[in-house]
């Protein structure tokens, strides 16, 4: 996705506003705003007329992410929002009527099945106006081993983060977990584009919670469905933006076709 920023910024800007008029650059979920940041600075290069305004339900997030923007790019208008997206979207349109570009990226989607996803796509379609535009991270399809080889990384990346949930348990409901005793496992199923991760009990073992005063069993290879990432094709991506109110009208590929930036159109 930064690479997709890096080399296609010039063409965004012109699909976000081809006739240069004025509109509000709406990021749902900002996070650290280091890939944004490459769009905000060429954008402000360009000249381009428009308003940052990054939305997060964690105010410690939205704060740390204004006084970076602002450090960085002193020019920049932003004006963070802490909240619900779809209370804060209800709040913007009650007291600004530009053209809106919402923008959910790093594939925050894909943790969602395809009906969660048309569900929630569908209420933000509601949120927004005729002709404003939705701006889309999604990871693709690709070959099996190459998906696998990720999430089951040499450096056991994604397994710490699995496991850091029992160790989350001990120390905040005093459970008893000994995570010598979970295996982390990644499964893909190349035909839905699904991928799920799952912790394994290596043994048949019982697990206390001290704060909740229950104990929990658990059965030799039993599996914890921890998350799943959904990938995409370009057929999905389409079907996506039909079922949930949408017309997809660009999409922004890296050099090797692993990740894309679709742009929606919002119909009626």
């Amino acid at each position: 996705e930064l690479q997709i920023f890096q080399n296609s910024k010039k063409q965004i800007l012109e699909a976000f506003s081809p006739d240069n008029t004025p509109f509000d650059l709406i990021e749902l979920g900002a996070g650290d705003g280091i890939k944004t940041a490459v769009l905000l600075e060429y954008f402000l290069q360009q000249d381009a007329t428009f308003e940052y305004l990054p939305i997060d339900i964690s105010g410690e997030a939205v704060s740390r992410l204004t006084q970076m923007m602002r450090q960085k790019l002193p020019t920049l208008d932003i004006q963070g929002k802490t909240g619900d997206y779809f209370k804060m979207m209800e709040h913007i349109n009650q007291h600004d009527h530009h053209k809106k570009i919402l923008m959910f990226l790093g594939s925050n989607i894909g943790n969602f099945n395809f009906d969660e996803s048309n569900s929630f796509l569908q209420k933000l379609h509601g949120v927004m106006q005729p002709g404003d535009m939705l701006f889309i991270g999604f990871d693709l399809k690709k070959d099996p081993k190459l998906i696998l080889d990720a999430y089951n990384d040499p450096h056991g990346l994604t397994a710490a983060f699995n496991l850091n949930l029992l160790q989350r348990m001990n120390n905040e409901l005093g459970a008893g977990f000994n995570l010598g005793y979970f295996k982390h496992r990644e499964e893909y199923n190349p035909e839905t584009g699904t991928a799920k991760s799952f912790l394994i009990s290596l043994k048949n073992q019982n697990v206390f919670f001290n704060n909740l005063n229950v104990t929990i069993p658990f059965t030799k290879d039993e599996r914890i469905f921890m998350e799943m990432s959904q990938k995409y094709d370009l057929a999905m991506i389409n079907d996506l933006a039909a079922s949930s109110g949408f017309k997809a009208t660009k999409n922004f590929f890296d050099s090797r076709g692993y990740f894309v930036n679709s742009l929606w159109e919002a119909i009626r």
